[in-house]
């Protein structure tokens, strides 16, 4: 019996030192600054990895394989990570032991008097002090509280045996600066908790909510993707058109969206936008009417950037703004074959529109449409190999990254973030486009409007590119006498016909003939074989053509002939075309062109042009004709109530650290007995402080002057 009770009270006594050591670890400061540690390592993957992207630009940016390894550790939503909310539930759980533990005793410290304190203890005080006066006991213990309590001091004065004990503290209010500062870091993790995705998550784990990852009309999803009014806490964007209304919010997910109803509509009445003379905005705001759902009551009001809409504790942000499904006209030119019947093509953004050419069936997926694009005209005209970071240089299939400047640039253009030799300039607007053959295949365009001066030319920039991780390449086509791209399609369709081509030599062959002293039909045979190799080369085999197929056919010869035969080549080519444009426009019954320098230029610009149309593999080429605006602004929509708490905690913050730097706690102590017959007195001070500083060696200086008599005071 004896031993299953001593067994028994050992495994109990085991028991509570195994609690009672882990309390004190999880409450002591390592244990707090470990996870403080962690909470600022992720703070940085946050500030440095863009949070909440579309899956997709993650896999762009890093590959599958570190894709997938991120995305098991929750780094592209860090702070709604599980690791990273029980990080921030144990900090607030060893805040709160360490707040249980120590502030019970430090309130009672801040109370206490410290009068249990012995005489022979003050004489090991490093700051103490002694003297004997003629004042009898009672009236110096009198005049030292009146002297102590003048400085700013609370006094105490405690009967003793054998004396008088004068207890004074100054500065105890420094400890509330502990308790206040350890709740603070409470409460803030509490507010951040509040603001996190802990209630939808709550929601999906208790009350079946899940993640929506299809295709449908909002109002038509089903509750289970939903969201209450009386969700505590979200976050989420709606995005309004003007003219039309939403009372839903889109809160992302990783596996897809929540829908959150809202307890208001809100219907965008006007988005404004203003602009500073470079065509950079200034100013974007949305006016809007927002109608209660449980009043019907209407409210009109303007949303600006930084100041929102505070509409029953649902603060409504102006966050972006985006195409709202403009309506859009075009004007189609054929990119293959020797056809160059232009045709009308009808579009809305965000819409599709079937194709259907010689060259194939297709679907226009209408992506974007910029009204204006700011681009950096001073670097536009440095040209391909040096044009840096301006994607408009970009030259026979040499590429330069676009770059992005946060969520404006989509709307600005690629030289709005150019900082390097500023000359920005509004050069209209642009469509964005993709072109999906029946396969499923899609290449994606940028097409500008209109025509933009670049190395002393104008010219139609064209773009495309294949993934959407890739910079778009860039086609420079050149503007004819009407600012039309007509002129360069007469030429490219004039180029893929053999009719055409065999006219245009023919015509050359003549025309060198007349000029020449010594022509005979053999001369003028060779010519004509000469310029029509010549066309035939650079239009192609439908595998390699412009500039690539003459350097392969050049490279055939002996090296010691290379460069004389390039120059003759390029000489009859040039030659040629010119002829093969002037046999384009008179089949299409216009008259021939003069040949003057402007239009020689022209010339060489098509020609280059049509070398590189071969990095522009496009079945057709769609020019922007006309456009009917429609804006839509991007509202982010909120309900944090842990903003307050958070900013109670910040109060509490602030409070608890001027505490701790500018409240010094001193306690003083006087020990006062008769000396002699009882008519005169003897004293002993000391005095302590928790942090020894300068201020407090002379504050213990003019202490000690001030209350021992000169005359009577000892060493």
């Amino acid at each position: 019996m004896t031993t299953g009770s001593s067994t028994q009270g050992i495994v109990i006594r085991t028991r509570q030192r195994w609690v009672g050591d882990t309390v004190e670890l999880v409450s002591s400061m390592r244990f707090a600054i470990s996870l403080l540690t962690l909470i600022a390592i992720a703070s940085v993957i946050g500030t440095v990895l863009k949070q909440n992207e579309p899956m997709p630009n993650y896999v762009n940016q890093f590959g599958p394989f570190w894709f997938e390894v991120f995305n098991k550790l929750g780094l592209y939503a860090v702070y709604s990570a599980w690791w990273f909310l029980l990080i921030m539930g144990f900090l607030v759980l060893s805040t709160s032991l360490c707040i249980a533990r120590n502030a019970p005793k430090m309130l009672r410290d801040v109370k206490s008097w410290r009068d249990n304190v012995r005489e022979q203890s003050l004489r090991n005080f490093h700051h103490k002090a002694e003297w004997q006066s003629g004042e009898p006991p009672a009236q110096a213990a009198a005049r030292l509280s009146r002297q102590v309590g003048a400085r700013g001091y609370k006094v105490k004065l405690v009967d003793k045996e054998g004396g008088t004990l004068l207890a004074a503290k100054q500065g105890a209010a420094n400890k509330w600066g502990y308790i206040f500062a350890h709740a603070a870091i409470v409460i803030i993790c509490l507010g951040g908790l509040l603001d996190s995705d802990l209630p939808i998550r709550f929601q999906q784990w208790f009350y079946g909510k899940e993640a929506f990852a299809g295709n449908g009309i909002i109002s038509q999803i089903p509750e289970r993707y939903r969201l209450g009014i009386g969700n505590p806490t979200f976050r989420g964007n709606t995005l309004i058109p003007e003219g039309a209304s939403s009372s839903t919010a889109i809160i992302p997910q990783q596996d897809g969206v929540m829908i959150q109803d809202l307890p208001f509509t809100i219907q965008l009445k006007r988005f404004i936008i203003d602009f500073y003379s470079t065509g950079m905005p200034k100013l974007f705001a949305s006016e809007v009417v927002v109608r209660d759902h449980e009043t019907g009551k209407e409210t009109a009001a303007t949303i600006k950037v930084n100041e929102p809409l505070i509409y029953k504790n649902v603060a409504i942000y102006q966050s972006s703004f985006e195409d709202g499904g403009s309506k859009l006209k075009l004007v189609g030119y054929p990119m293959r074959g020797g056809e160059n019947s232009r045709f009308d093509l009808a579009g809305e953004v965000n819409g599709s529109t079937p194709l259907i050419q010689a060259a194939g069936d297709y679907t226009v997926e209408w992506s974007g449409f910029r009204p204006f694009n700011v681009e950096n005209m001073n670097s536009a005209g440095k040209g391909a190999a040096d044009s840096g970071g301006d994607a408009r240089a970009v030259n026979v299939g040499k590429t330069v990254n676009r770059g992005i400047m946060g969520d404006l640039d989509k709307h600005l253009g690629s030289g709005a973030k150019n900082a390097a030799g500023k000359d920005f300039k509004n050069v209209g607007p642009s469509i964005q486009y993709k072109l999906r053959d029946k396969t499923g295949q899609a290449r994606e365009y940028f097409n500008y409007m209109q025509s933009m001066q670049i190395d002393g030319a104008y010219v139609f920039l064209a773009g495309m590119r294949e993934q959407p991780d890739q910079p778009f390449r860039y086609l420079r086509i050149p503007a004819d006498d009407n600012d039309s791209v007509a002129e360069w399609m007469r030429l490219r369709a004039a180029l893929a016909n053999p009719a055409l081509r065999e006219e245009a030599a023919r015509r050359y062959a003549r025309q060198a003939i007349s000029d020449s002293r010594n022509a005979t039909p053999a001369l003028r045979e060779q010519l004509q074989q000469s310029a029509q190799r010549g066309l035939d080369i650079f239009a192609g085999d439908g595998k390699v053509s412009g500039f690539i197929a003459v350097t392969r056919f050049l490279e055939k010869l002996p090296a010691a002939e290379q460069e004389k035969a390039a120059d003759i080549f390029m000489k009859i080519l040039n030659g040629s075309m010119w002829e093969l444009w002037q046999a384009a426009r008179a089949k299409d019954g216009l008259a021939p062109i003069a040949g003057d320098e402007a239009h020689g230029r022209y010339l060489q610009l098509a020609i280059n042009a049509l070398a590189d149309s071969a990095f522009y593999p496009a079945p057709v080429f769609l020019q922007l004709s006309s456009f009917q605006e429609i804006k839509a602004s991007v509202l982010q929509v909120t309900r944090s109530p842990g903003k307050k708490v958070v900013y109670l905690g910040c109060l509490f913050l602030v409070l608890g650290v001027f505490a701790m730097l500018y409240i010094r706690e001193r306690r003083l102590w006087i020990w006062i007995k008769p000396q002699g017959d009882g008519q005169g007195s003897h004293a002993l001070l000391a005095m302590s402080t928790q942090r020894k500083t300068l201020d407090f060696e002379k504050e213990f200086a003019q202490m000690k002057a001030g209350l021992a008599p000169a005359a009577d005071s000892a060493p």
